[in-house]
């Protein structure tokens, strides 16, 4: 076979027709060792990308690893088929977005199966399906009976362009654009269906710590969205409108309040504006919340300081929000980098009040001149309160106050659901004049869509038939709710319905869920960090909650991938960048894309797609399969020699570090050992006969390590070299000896095979005759013990306290020096005894690279010059030139 390709098309087909018949990877009823394995459901777009491909590769590879270690593995799929995307590509098409998505669902299933990725499509979900989207409606109806369901009146996001309502998560950027087609987003009065996550939030907060297996960033995204803030919250009376609650963290700081400030939305700032054209200038035209600076404009107003009585100017400022704590604040620009900046353009008295705390002596206020001291400390020019620290002043200032009371806000607001559009699970409640919002019954689930209406709006609004209905309860005519479910919803518990599909019962079998969740291991992108996350943790506890399931947490372990670039950016149709994987695969095979994705970086790295990468990828398939083809072909059966006994400490070597890193994910390590190893055994093919058992093991152990990446042609190879049975199936290799000094003993190899190249091209050898590797004296050896384990400060003097490192005089101090020098990176050693081995067993190493015999010495048996510049790790060379 040729190294520049291989019939990957033949072995593709050949053995995914194979599964497919032996049903390989379905997923066994009873699981005695679960492992769930996760990737993030796609939305069915069309075709799959790269992005796509390398999430997938992640999550098949760990899964046929993990199946491959013992464990009864979970590997699903299936779709988030909802959504305004195909609302909008149907309405283009004129056709109806079930077809239209069905139809995308059927190409990126049979693009999935193309790459070879192991899932039990018995059990796959489509959430525009009515059996998935029916439980979609009944834990609506559940978390409404457990009083996690409101319908209210608020002022909303609205993305004029998709003409519907968005959740805080789903606005982005400064200027606030919507999260699918980044139009500027609007505010409106609706009413509106919302979950109450805000009940849960201590909890989701709380519960991050727990998160071990999550990427600390997305840790520290899920604390910042929750946005928890212990405080105070206070009331300042403001002339002509009586008090206004303001929230504050700091009111061991109140002493300092220059000013107060009001949103521009706030019920007095609007008052304001329809009496004072400056108020109502600045408000239309001029505030702008997501602006370099802060702006304002101060107002007639006073407000009364409750601490100290004093009247403070009232600003309406853009930097003020009404949906972050009251809508009004105390401006302490003395502590406050934003507030600092505001009172200076308005030209606020600026006034320190808390100092640094003194390591002795009276507290000396600060110079807040140029901006604000913002850390903790001690109180000055604060009356009575002068000289507490921070911590103390503010439970003094909180009991001491009328008004004031300790109080705890978050960021995070309720989950509103409702989406004014067509294609998404109908919210199921019916509308009554004298029975208000109502419930549908149970038994007249699943409340199911009709048919797409091609209008502009709410498709469902212009459904007469559909929508007109009597109420369940006192059957006078009423109206169906219009509103269709947040799309996050079905993914918010998708991970539950893989574990019993077919379940008519319930969405998901109680007693097999507390089985298999939570997922042991889940991958995805970055950007699900906040919304799908969140909403999935919370959607569990309240799940668990109703007594359905014993875990609280979804996932165990989360891997957010990195993105595939071209030339540095992102892969994105917008940009034309993109790379078809259907292209790659038939041009060069699916095991060769995997394994260039997976070999290229870590999984959570980004990477730069590279067509020479995937060139070189396929070249060493084909020289793996070339070495199987050669060895299945030939009975020749060389000596069981010093070379065979290297190639088997390779192959156990490989084993532990490749089981290691696949433990870890970290499957670049994982294949670059077995690479190596492969490269190790054709080297060993070239040099001599081989042993047939040490290699043909060293193919078999190559194969089954690459099996979890490149599936076909491991199968293909494990085939030929006469094995029964899948390889998916095999169990996974294990040690004949273990390898304990694999490190030092590379180390030593690396090293020796490097020097030898230095001396020849330092000294110009173009022909050696003979090259002398000489192993370090056993007292180099005692004093590198000595110097790692000692912490005296003059070291040369412990090592001659020592008589056979003392007889070895000068040789002796100046390897003390050497030592005494580098201690601090001082690392263990192979044993005398062990190093000449190891040198004895990779000699051929050196031979075959630079044909010339080597020669394996003591130092006794070496020149004394020689023999003197050995080192532990480092055996000192000695070349004879023709």
């Amino acid at each position: 076979m040729s190294e520049e390709g291989y019939d990957h098309a033949t072995i593709e087909q050949r053995w995914q027709t194979a599964w497919g018949e032996e049903n390989a990877y379905r997923t066994p009823d009873d699981a005695e060792s679960p492992a769930y394995i996760l990737g993030m459901f796609p939305y069915p777009s069309g075709k799959l990308h790269m992005g796509h491909v390398r999430n997938y590769t992640i999550t098949d590879s760990y899964a046929r690893y993990r199946r491959m270690r013992g464990d009864d593995v979970l590997h699903p799929m299936g779709w988030d088929s909802f959504g305004l995307p195909a609302e909008n590509a149907a309405k283009e098409r004129d056709t109806d977005p079930r077809e239209w998505t069905m139809d995308c669902i059927d190409t990126m299933r049979d693009q999935m199966k193309s790459m070879g990725f192991g899932y039990d499509w018995e059990r796959e979900v489509t959430t525009c399906k009515p059996e998935y989207y029916r439980w979609n409606q009944w834990l609506f109806q559940q978390f409404h009976d457990a009083g996690l369901v409101d319908r209210r009146g608020a002022e909303v996001n609205w993305c004029p362009s998709c003409e519907t309502v968005l959740a805080d998560e789903q606005v982005e950027g400064e200027d606030e654009h919507c999260w699918r087609c980044e139009t500027l987003v609007e505010q409106r009065e609706l009413d509106q269906w919302t979950l109450a996550i805000t009940e849960y939030a201590d909890e989701l907060l709380e519960a991050i710590d727990e998160l071990d297996g999550w990427p600390n960033s997305v840790r520290q995204m899920q604390r910042n969205w929750i946005g928890k803030q212990e405080g105070a919250s206070l009331e300042f009376t403001v002339e002509g409108h009586g008090p206004v609650e303001a929230f504050t963290t700091r009111v061991d700081t109140i002493f300092g309040a220059a000013f107060f400030a009001l949103a521009p939305d706030h019920s007095i700032s609007k008052e304001l504006a329809e009496d004072d054209d400056t108020v109502r200038r600045f408000i239309e035209e001029d505030a702008d919340p997501d602006g370099d600076e802060p702006n304002g404009v101060e107002t007639d107003l006073t407000a009364t300081n409750p601490a100290t009585g004093d009247e403070l100017p009232v600003f309406v400022a853009d930097f003020v929000l009404s949906d972050v704590g009251t809508g009004a604040l105390m401006g302490v620009p003395g502590h406050d980098d934003r507030d600092h900046v505001f009172a200076s353009k308005m030209g606020v008295e600026i006034t320190p009040v808390v100092a640094p705390e003194p390591e002795e002596g009276e507290p000396e206020a600060p110079d807040v001149s140029e901006g604000a001291y913002t850390e903790d400390g001690v109180l000055v020019n604060s009356d009575e309160y002068s000289g507490l620290t921070s911590a103390e002043a503010r439970e003094s200032l909180t009991a001491d106050i009328d008004s004031a009371e300790s109080h705890t806000q978050y960021r995070l607001r309720d989950w509103l659901i409702s989406r004014q559009r067509y294609w998404g699970t109908p919210i199921p409640a019916i509308h009554c004049d004298d029975c208000g919002p109502v419930m549908v019954p149970e038994e007249n689930l699943p409340v199911e869509l009709p048919e797409f209406i091609n209008t502009t709006g709410n498709p469902l609004d212009a459904a007469e038939e559909w929508k007109r209905v009597e109420c369940p309860e006192c059957g006078a005519d009423a109206v169906r709710e219009t509103d269709t479910m947040d799309t996050f919803v079905d993914s918010s518990w998708y991970f539950l319905r893989y574990i019993s599909p077919d379940y008519e019962d319930a969405p998901f079998e109680s007693g097999k869920a507390d089985d298999w969740m939570p997922v042991d291991q889940y991958v995805g992108g970055i950007e699900h960090a906040v919304m799908h996350l969140l909403y999935a943790r919370f959607v569990t506890k309240a799940i668990a909650d109703l007594g359905m399931l014993e875990h609280r947490e979804p996932f165990t372990n989360l891997l957010a991938q990195g993105m595939v670039q071209l030339d540095g950016e992102k892969m994105s149709k917008s940009k034309g960048n993109t790379v078809s994987p259907q292209l790659i695969s038939e041009e060069y095979g699916a095991d060769t894309a995997r394994l260039f994705m997976m070999q290229a970086a870590q999984p959570k790295r980004d990477f730069d797609w590279s067509e020479e990468g995937v060139r070189s990828t396929n070249r060493f398939l084909a020289r793996f399969k070339d070495a199987v083809d050669t060895f299945a072909s030939e009975t020749a059966d060389g000596a069981d020699d010093s070379v065979a006994e290297y190639v088997r400490d390779e192959i156990d070597a490989t084993v532990a570090v490749a089981t290691e890193q696949y433990d870890a994910l970290m499957f670049n390590i994982a294949l670059r050992e077995v690479q190596d190893l492969v490269d190790t055994l054709r080297a060993y093919a070239d040099y001599t006969d081989v042993h047939a058992p040490t290699f043909e093991r060293g193919l078999t152990v190559a194969t089954r390590l690459l099996a979890p990446v490149a599936p076909h042609i491991a199968e293909e190879l494990y085939d030929e070299l006469g094995n029964d049975g899948f390889v998916v199936d095999a169990d996974w290799p294990t040690l004949e000896t273990e390898t304990e000094d694999t490190v030092e003993r590379r180390q030593l190899i690396e090293n020796t095979r490097e020097d030898v190249r230095n001396i020849i091209d330092v000294a110009g050898i173009e022909d050696p005759e003979r090259i002398d590797v000489v192993v370090t004296p056993e007292w180099k050896h005692r004093a590198l013990e000595l110097a790692m384990d000692s912490d005296a400060e003059n070291l040369i003097s412990e090592l001659m306290q020592v008589q056979e490192i003392r007889e070895q005089g000068d040789a002796a101090a100046s390897y003390g020096q050497d030592l005494q020098a580098t201690r601090e990176s001082l690392n263990p050693t192979l044993t005398p005894e062990r190093e000449h081995e190891v040198l004895r067993q990779t000699a051929w190493l050196i031979e075959r690279e630079f044909d010339a015999p080597v020669n394996v010495l003591s130092s006794s048996d070496a020149a004394a010059d020689t023999a003197r510049k050995a080192e532990p790790g480092r055996p000192a060379i000695d070349i004879l030139e023709r």
